[in-house]
């Protein structure tokens, strides 16, 4: 067994075992709560430039299998688990998870103390972080300290696909979907399929005018890695698309909708990560659990004339502003997150276009809000 280190900008170290390629890397540490789906988190695209630690304590133990892939391989630049299996058991399983993150080249440690390290992360918040084996405490200080804080990159760019495709459903079509890759998961794909659409998937800085030369039914904004604000070009893209056609956004199409919108937005301490996260429909109370993977939030009072109010125990529906005016008419909040009170959907009341902050298929996690898919279906057939 070949000793590994994690250690932070700030020095903190944490010792384990290498059970991935060899070698060094470095991002933003953020843990995920999920029990399951350790290979979709892997290859979530929304995990450039970050090293994820799973808190579960066991993971590995069902394998991988090339269906649970949301992209073409893992994205995250790094992995720490607690416990990894050494062995797969499953029908479904091609192969080991430690195989599979060597053969992707991705540096992964076991045998680490993650209660340790998600404690730290809940106290100062995300942090840089180097991980590697073969090297010492001090080198990976150093590469640590140096690497780039999360704000400010436009890292949605990076992971885009560079040409249009097409993932058209097996039923009788009933709609085309544009859906802007910033950072795209499969599984997206496969619940408008499941619906009877087609979809177009294209560059994250494609023309509003090319997307409506596609004769859309609906445009989807799609999940991503980064910070929004420095994508200013496909802002203003969606800003000419509004009022045009139906859109829907998640995640980082949420905040970039946000943005169009006139908003700002604002990162959050440690990010919501994880596959448990409570959130409220405002509409009727109601609680959903969703899956959730994001590090910027969407700041509703930036388009209200009010302040924020601080949030005093449980968090309620009177630190959102009840209604949000912009270039486009009034916004109204629609969801919000029940741990920490933050802004978690969004919808238009004068234009067909509305988003969420978490990811409704899943992927892993909870189905509670696949309703939302079925939702754009009807705007889009109303249309």
């Amino acid at each position: 067994m070949t000793p590994g280190l994690l250690v932070t900008a700030e020095g903190e170290v944490f010792r384990g075992v290498s059970v991935g390629a060899p070698g060094v890397s470095t991002g933003e540490i953020v843990f995920n709560t999920a029990m399951t789906g350790y290979q979709e988190v892997l290859t979530d695209p929304s995990y450039s430039g970050q090293v994820v630690a799973m808190t579960s304590s066991h993971i590995g133990n069902y394998g991988v299998a090339s269906f649970d892939a949301q992209s073409s391989g893992p994205r995250c630049s790094g992995f720490i688990v607690r416990s990894m299996s050494r062995m797969a058991s499953n029908w479904r399983s091609e192969g080991t998870l430690s195989a599979y993150l060597r053969e992707h080249g991705v540096v992964a440690l076991t045998e680490v103390d993650t209660r340790r390290l998600t404690r730290l992360i809940r106290d100062r918040g995300a942090m840089q972080v180097a991980v590697g084996s073969e090297t010492t405490e001090a080198e990976l200080a150093d590469l640590a300290a140096a690497a780039p804080s999360m704000e400010g990159l436009a890292l949605a760019l990076d992971v885009s696909t560079d040409h249009p495709y097409q993932f058209n459903t097996e039923m009788t079509s009933i709609g085309h979907v544009v859906a802007y890759d910033f950072g795209l998961k499969r599984d997206i794909l496969r619940a408008f399929n499941n619906r009877g659409f087609d979809v177009t998937v294209v560059p994250a800085n494609t023309p509003a005018a090319t997307v409506l030369g596609l004769d859309p039914t609906g445009v989807f904004l799609s999940n991503g890695p980064g910070d929004p604000e420095p994508l200013t070009g496909p802002v203003a893209e969606v800003r000419e698309l509004l009022g045009s056609v139906p859109v829907f956004g998640i995640c980082l199409g949420h905040q970039i909708l946000g943005l169009a919108l006139g908003a700002k937005t604002f990162k959050l301490p440690f990010g919501h990560h994880g596959g448990n996260h409570p959130v409220r429909r405002l509409t009727d109370g109601s609680v959903e659990i969703t899956s959730q993977n994001h590090g910027f939030a969407v700041d509703a009072w930036s388009l209200s004339d009010g302040e924020s109010p601080a949030q005093v125990g449980v968090p309620g529906p009177e630190l959102l502003p009840q209604v949000m005016e912009t270039d486009f008419g009034p916004v109204t909040p629609t969801h919000q997150n029940l741990n920490d009170g933050t802004l978690e959907g969004l919808r238009c009341n004068d234009i067909d276009a509305f988003s969420v902050q978490y990811h409704p298929e899943a992927a892993p996690g909870p189905n509670d809000a696949q309703r939302l898919f079925a939702e754009f279906a009807a705007v889009m057939a109303s249309r």
